[in-house]
């Protein structure tokens, strides 16, 4: 079954990230971005039916929170996918009839991870099942250990260098320098300044990896019929697709490559369109290999010319090309979960003509990868 067309977002809202927010809770800030969200779609939350969290909040504690009682609730927890498969899961609750309007919504805050004894960002049963061999003797703690081999890697097999990537960290900067919600607004760094940063593993540096923040993001989705009678333009959802990687990199059969070669091209094709055809791209990225490698794969650039592509284009949002046009995850900062669900929202944003001084000239097609 194809969900072409079949649902719209109609309202975003979103808490600015911060390293911190102070005395908040994860359920204060995403009550507060659910209520941008629903007062930007000119609704009531008596209009809300349907809601997905990242099966972090609990959806039961959520609707109690927000004064709710949905048709629909769910969790949906795919670690930096979970915003891109809540808004398919959203999408695909609508288009069966089980609701008619949902609310996708998540948020982290650091103080409630302490006080729970988690990680943040995580759920409840706290980090990733590893296999025998990881767990008693390595990776080290984090991810970092695992995009530094991938990166490593890629160099090898492609020639790709570090000063090609540190490029695509200085362009999502700029893309971030006027966006209010980004942790690192009004913050400047070139080229250079990415390659002088210290290494955390080598080959990645500091600015090339992802900030743990606090902050929350939402969105309305509903059905193409009551899409028209609301007041923003919408941002019609034509294609998805998922395809499960595996837990333990070393079990892959190459480490450059990711799921996105199959979730983007079922995506493609239930929309009916190829990779030729995007505008612009709002791609995760926890750390440049990790969007790099995605980006290939996608079929946006041929596999080992990422390094290439950066290089001669322009990826801000006044350029050739723009991707994570309101900084991505490693300029506007990794709320937990919600840091992928960034991506979600700055494309509907930039669709929905939102973006105020970062509006993109083109935008009337975007590729979100989660």
């Amino acid at each position: 079954m194809s969900l072409r067309g079949k649902a719209a977002i109609v309202g975003i809202g979103e808490v600015p990230t911060r390293r911190i927010h102070e005395g908040r809770t994860m359920y204060g800030l995403c009550a507060e971005a659910a209520g941008m969200a629903i007062k930007d779609a000119g609704l009531k939350k008596e209009d809300i039916d349907g809601l997905v969290t990242d099966g972090v909040a609990l959806p039961p504690n959520m609707a109690e929170y927000f004064g709710i009682k949905p048709n629909f609730a769910t969790g949906v927890s795919m670690q930096g996918a979970s915003g891109a498969t809540a808004t398919m899961v959203a999408a695909s609750a609508i288009n069966s009839g089980i609701c008619k309007t949902a609310l996708v919504v998540m948020g982290n805050s650091r103080e409630d991870a302490d006080r729970a004894g988690r990680p943040a960002g995580r759920g409840a049963s706290g980090p990733s099942i590893r296999s025998e061999w990881e767990e008693p003797s390595g990776m080290a703690p984090g991810a970092n250990t695992g995009y530094g081999l991938i990166y490593r890697r890629h160099i090898h097999e492609y020639g790709t260098t570090e000063e090609q990537l540190a490029k695509m960290a200085a362009d999502q900067r700029f893309n971030a320098l006027e966006n209010e919600n980004a942790v690192f607004h009004g913050q400047p760094i070139t080229k250079e300044d990415v390659m002088n940063s210290r290494y955390i593993n080598e080959p990645i540096k500091l600015l090339e990896s992802v900030m743990p923040c606090d902050g929350a993001a939402a969105l309305i989705i509903t059905s193409p019929e009551r899409a028209k009678t609301l007041r923003n333009k919408p941002a019609y959802v034509l294609g998805v697709g998922l395809k499960q990687g595996e837990a333990n990199i070393w079990q892959r059969d190459r480490f450059t490559e990711t799921p996105a070669i199959d979730s983007v091209r079922k995506a493609l094709e239930m929309a009916g369109y190829s990779p030729g055809d995007i505008e612009f791209a709002e791609f995760y990225d926890c750390y440049t290999i990790l969007a790099a490698m995605c980006i290939e794969d996608a079929g946006l650039v041929e596999k080992g010319e990422i390094g290439p592509f950066y290089e001669s284009t322009n990826t801000t949002y006044e350029g050739d090309f723009p991707i994570n046009t309101d900084g991505g995850q490693l300029s506007g900062g990794q709320p937990g979960l919600a840091g992928g669900f960034r991506h979600v929202i700055e494309g509907a944003r930039q669709i929905m003509e939102k973006a105020g001084s970062r509006q993109v000239q083109k935008n009337d097609l975007c590729l979100v990868n989660g």
